[in-house]
């Protein structure tokens, strides 16, 4: 995808063993959003998106919930255009 948006996202609380990375992937896919999610050495999740802007919005909505067990604190998000580098969403 080389249209749309990109955001990279960093989600920080009781992110850990709860699932969120695997939640996240299933949710993205649902909205037609490529890219990635890992845990971040330091301690937050990791995510990089692309996908139309609307769908990024409802994404990012979700990550300020995240799954059933997860303690959100705290959301950074940062905007950029779609790189096109990436042809589906995993979760590392």
């Amino acid at each position: 995808m080389r249209t749309g948006k990109g955001v990279t996202i960093r989600i920080y609380g009781r992110v850990h063993g709860v699932g969120f990375r695997y939640s996240a992937a299933s949710e993205a896919q649902k909205l037609g959003i490529v890219g990635f999610a890992e845990n971040d050495p330091d301690g937050p999740v990791h995510i990089e998106a692309e996908g139309e802007e609307i769908a990024l919005k409802k994404f990012l909505a979700w990550c300020r919930k995240g799954p059933l067990f997860a303690k959100v604190e705290r959301v950074e998000a940062e905007w950029s255009e779609a790189t096109g580098k990436f042809s589906d969403f995993s979760a590392g």
